[in-house]
């Protein structure tokens, strides 16, 4: 069963902030309520539901940074019950080829917590590479799409 990236709405918000990594990955990534509020007193930025099915098992986000005004995939989280089968990389190709549908030819910059080296390794093996910037403490990332 593939995976699927859809909309959150009324219909499946609290399911969104239900979601949680383990406790040893709390700090690596934001909680996915202040993701959702994030999205709505920012521009420009579009949180995503990750389903496996009708299940929901992840959360991504992607915009563009105020600051940087760069295109970002800002968030990426898997639910600590669905780690370890996949989905992190599947449903990050499947932002990359949404993305690429709406935007053509862009760069792609993503960023994570110098220790969180599996996060690191999948965006790497995924075409990623380090453009030796640190920002907010974060490694930061970059993709041609």
């Amino acid at each position: 069963m593939k995976l699927s990236l859809k909309e959150i709405n009324a219909d499946n918000w609290e399911k969104c902030i239900a979601l949680s990594v383990s406790d040893h990955q709390k700090g690596f990534v934001a909680d996915n309520a202040y993701s959702l509020l994030q999205s709505k007193f920012f521009e420009d930025q579009y949180p995503l539901a990750i389903y496996h099915g009708e299940d929901m098992v992840g959360f991504i986000m992607y915009g563009i940074d105020a600051e940087t005004s760069r295109m970002e995939m800002c968030r990426l989280m898997i639910d600590q019950k669905y780690q370890g089968r996949g989905f992190g990389k599947e449903a990050t190709q499947l932002l990359l080829e949404q993305l690429t549908h709406i935007y053509g030819n862009i760069e792609l910059f993503t960023s994570a917590e110098p220790e969180n080296v599996s996060a690191i390794g999948l965006y790497e093996r995924l075409g990623f590479e380090k453009t030796g910037e640190v920002m907010w403490g974060e490694v930061v990332l970059k993709k041609e799409l």
